[in-house]
């Protein structure tokens, strides 16, 4: 703007930088919070489980932990 002092000028040309900046900023937190973006490693695809093997895990589990209270039932003997 001629004409305008210079205060002015100094200030549009940082207003001018910083939205500059917010949009580089913008732009590179878009990049990582993408849905397939975690901490900037992408995440491997879903692999739902079947109900067989729900089933499969849940009864491993109780079996682990019914020897762990099987034991201390012993050890309290």
């Amino acid at each position: 703007m001629p004409g305008d002092p210079p205060v002015v000028t100094n200030l549009q040309k940082l207003i001018v930088a910083l939205d500059g900046e917010i949009a580089r900023l913008q732009e590179a937190r878009d990049l990582l919070t993408r849905d397939n973006w975690i901490h900037g490693v992408k995440t491997a695809a879903k692999h739902p489980m079947s109900a067989e093997g729900r089933a499969r895990i849940s009864a491993a589990q109780k079996k682990r932990w019914a020897a762990i209270k099987q034991a201390a039932r012993t050890a309290a003997k």
